[in-house]
């Protein structure tokens, strides 16, 4: 199995995991940071040993699904694409992306509380 499909298994993991669990959006976010800093890790190793890497594409969609805080951190931890361009500023659009849509759910959730009462 390829790493990047590896990777791809583990999300999916990861939302069935969180599906089930009590506190479906704590978990994912708890499942998707940790991946994601795990991802973040592996493929500084991988970089170093010269072995087969994470498509940056992987890394951004990690992070856009919500787990850019893992990203921050294992960037900052691993000293990890975090100086790499045009990495950089897709990194912190997928951010602002990922905040957008958060905030969007809450206030649809909130939205819809109020009209469907």
């Amino acid at each position: 199995m390829k790493l990047n499909h590896f990777c791809y298994f583990l999300m999916a993991l990861a939302a069935i995991a969180s599906a089930v669990l009590p506190y479906h959006l704590i978990a994912w976010g708890v499942f998707i940071n940790l991946l994601t800093f795990l991802i973040y890790g592996g493929d500084k190793l991988a970089a170093c040993k010269g072995w087969s890497r994470v498509p940056e594409l992987t890394l951004l969609a990690f992070g856009l699904t919500g787990g850019w805080p893992g990203a921050i951190a294992g960037q900052h931890l691993f000293h990890h694409k975090t100086q790499k361009q045009p990495f950089k500023t897709w990194f912190w659009l997928s951010v602002v992306i990922s905040l957008a849509a958060m905030a969007g759910g809450y206030w649809l959730y909130l939205f819809m509380q109020v009209h469907m009462r």
